[in-house]
């Protein structure tokens, strides 16, 4: 997919990064638009994740989310094996100033952030996330995926569906923005993306699209990070269960061959 823009399925209606295309209209009465259905590639029986969509998306939560939101749930070891090697997520983790201590004389100091080391978050505290939101707490992304309903879809149509024209007779109070996927259709959150905002190591061009679609596989990976392993060890138990199944069937049939042949005459 390197230099390549990745285009959102037939399921998406006609969406747009600019908005709502023909056809897909939000009234009056309709505060909520429900998010199309897409098939991602890591959700077969038998597909993985794309490394690379991965390492990408981890580019654009780096990059455009972490500024707002948090994942105390993730640590910078996670990210061996899937979208950096040990070296680079060494390398990765101590370009960050961790807050530490205390110390000796009992005051927090700042240190080179190690592997073990959850991302940083934006905020101190919640407190002060809230009032640099308006008094909004943008929500911690570590498990968003499986938070919320329709997971990688409705993220998908969330960032890519700001449409900057009201529908007739829908209002959003003041510092709010229009976006038909949200409930009530106002959300605190400005549109996030925007073409060639992020510059991938791969080249890849780097459309809203693309870049909402590998930040929803990244953020999906967060979610379920044992996904691919799942999978593997579900393979693994089927073919031994069909392997006993059918070694059981010959063994029983091995057995009661001579008791079901056997023909017993009765004589007078």
């Amino acid at each position: 997919m390197a230099g390549k823009s990745w285009m959102a399925p037939s399921a998406l209606g006609g969406l747009t990064a600019g908005g709502l295309a023909a056809g897909v209209s939000l009234s009056a009465e309709v505060e909520k638009v429900n998010p199309q259905h897409l098939h991602w590639p890591h959700n077969g029986w038998t597909q993985a994740y794309d490394t690379a969509a991965l390492r990408r998306g981890y580019e654009v939560y780096r990059q455009v989310c972490s500024t707002c939101h948090s994942m105390e749930l993730i640590h910078f070891r996670d990210l061996i094996g899937a979208t950096h090697t040990e070296e680079q997520a060494k390398a990765l983790a101590a370009s960050f100033e961790m807050v530490d201590g205390p110390n000796e004389e009992g005051e927090m100091f700042e240190r080179p952030g190690k592997l073990f080391d959850p991302f940083n978050s934006p905020y101190a505290n919640a407190e002060a996330g809230r009032s640099a939101n308006n008094g909004a707490l943008p929500p911690d992304l570590s498990c968003i995926s499986k938070a919320r309903h329709s997971g990688p879809d409705y993220i998908f149509h969330l960032l890519t569906g700001y449409d900057k024209e009201l529908p007739a007779g829908h209002t959003v109070g003041p510092g709010l923005h229009f976006n038909p996927y949200f409930d009530g259709g106002a959300i605190a959150m400005a549109a996030p993306l925007s073409d060639g905002q992020v510059e991938y190591e791969d080249d890849t061009e780097a459309t809203v699209s693309q870049m909402a679609r590998d930040v929803c596989t990244f953020l999906q990976w967060c979610s379920e990070p044992e996904q691919d392993e799942r999978k593997k060890k579900g393979c693994q138990y089927a073919v031994t269960i069909l392997f006993m199944t059918a070694c059981a069937g010959y063994y029983k049939r091995f057995t009661w061959a001579s008791t079901k042949s056997r023909r017993i005459s009765w004589i007078d």
